[in-house]
């Protein structure tokens, strides 16, 4: 056993010792068109750990004017969280994947690494209710609304049905208005891609008519290293039919499509997509697009539109030139897991745009991510730099007090904000409410 100690304590130093060599560019790339550069390989990706620590006294950092409150502490993992027509919020809380083989050694290590920056709490597996009686932005009631789901993540409602994705199946509930918890076992609308599950995360969302769902997909490797067959299905978005669970792949080549939300007004989806590793530090960029019927979007041939991966044999020529080139790039390994479409309450900087939660990298070296980004847009595209909305989280000598993942707009002004390593729900408001 101390053999054994010893050794994983040399292959982590080692990762660190590797990781030094590579250094990332300080200012990452973003907007519809970036300079992408030439594709660095080796032996291990800039790995760094997260040091985590308690928040305490200290708070995440937002803009003047606007205030940030606690409204929910000592969770199971929030991830993911959803504004019930009555202002109560349910938030989704779990850790799934964990049957997801090692490969590699460098698979090992870069568990290691990980799990250093991740909290220790056991997964919730469970959607927690919060409510503000009085509407004084303070959540006194926090009942368990279902018990015994499996790592749920989206979460979408449409006239009196509660859909939740767990990382293995996609389940509908039964929902009145004021209620505290689930009056009758979930429904199973279909099954999920859920063997092996290295990408887990079941993102969702539902369409304006509630006919259809949407669920994203992750792949089961970060470039095909478990095979094709273990790709069958996954990288791409479903549209599930809500009443008799039909489904059919709605757009692919999305790696791993973690957050997706329908353009307020429209039927148009969108969706912030976690981009593949090991081709160096500014390479590949996570993404914000909107996602075209039938689209393909690369992975695993080509990234950010006809871009071959040189490590993908053999090539696909044809699948490489109908690559489409996503909307907005985010930065490469900032790890984007939430997305919400703003709107006019919350102040006329923000009004228009979306807001995107970027969990952090632990790829790279210096780290990205670590915050809430707004980006605005105009006549429905996104238009301009990324504002940072929601900061503070990591130091810049590693101390690390939060983790951001999903964000939800509440309609009356107020961005929900879910922190998978504090276990915190953040509520963000203009100062006058």
């Amino acid at each position: 056993m101390r053999r054994a100690n010893l050794s994983l304590a040399a292959m982590t130093a080692f990762a660190l010792v590797l990781s030094a060599c590579e250094k990332g560019a300080e200012q990452q790339q973003y907007g519809p068109e970036v300079q992408l550069p030439e594709p660095q390989r080796g032996l291990l990706p800039s790995m760094v750990i997260a040091k985590p620590a308690p928040w305490g006294d200290k708070k995440p950092v937002v803009p003047q004017g606007y205030t940030v409150t606690a409204i929910a502490t000592d969770l199971g993992i929030p991830r993911q969280s959803l504004v019930l027509p009555n202002g109560d919020i349910l938030v989704a809380e779990g850790r799934g994947g964990a049957g997801a083989p090692k490969l590699k050694p460098k698979d090992v290590i870069a568990g290691i690494i990980k799990a250093k920056g991740t909290t220790q709490v056991d997964s919730g597996h469970r959607l927690t209710l919060l409510r503000d009686a009085d509407g004084d932005g303070s959540y006194e009631l926090k009942p368990v609304f279902p018990h015994k789901l499996n790592a749920p993540y989206g979460l979408a409602y449409h006239d009196g049905k509660l859909y939740v994705a767990n990382q293995d199946s996609v389940v509908r509930f039964d929902y009145r208005d004021g209620q505290t918890k689930a009056e009758a076992p979930p429904v199973k609308v279909t099954d999920l891609p859920s063997a092996i599950n290295h990408h887990w995360t079941k993102a969702m969302t539902v369409s304006p008519d509630g006919r259809f769902l949407y669920v994203g997909i992750g792949s089961n490797s970060n470039i095909t290293e478990r095979g094709m067959t273990a790709e069958v299905d996954r990288a791409m978005v479903w549209q599930i039919d809500a009443e008799t669970g039909m489904h059919k792949p709605y757009a692919t080549g999305l790696r791993n499509p973690t957050a997706l939300a329908i353009q307020p007004g429209t039927d148009v989806l969108w969706a912030v997509v976690n981009e593949r590793d090991e081709l160096g530090p500014d390479l590949v960029p996570d993404y914000l697009t909107h996602v075209q019927e039938g689209g393909f979007y690369g992975w695993p041939y080509a990234y950010w539109g006809p871009n071959p991966d040189p490590r993908v044999m053999p090539s696909d020529p044809e699948k490489v030139k109908a690559t489409i080139k996503p909307d907005y790039a985010l930065g490469s390994h900032v790890a984007a897991l939430g997305l919400a479409f703003s709107v006019p309450e919350m102040g006329s900087e923000f009004a228009e745009g979306v807001f995107v939660g970027q969990h952090g990298s632990w790829n790279r070296n210096p780290p990205v991510g670590y915050k809430v980004v707004f980006i605005p847009f105009r006549d429905g595209k996104p238009a301009g730099a990324p504002i940072e909305f929601m900061t503070g989280f990591r130091e810049q000598d590693g101390t690390t007090y939060g983790r951001p993942v999903g964000v939800t707009v509440d309609p009356r002004g107020a961005l929900i904000v879910c922190d998978d390593l504090s276990n915190t729900v953040w509520r963000v408001t203009p100062a006058k409410q």
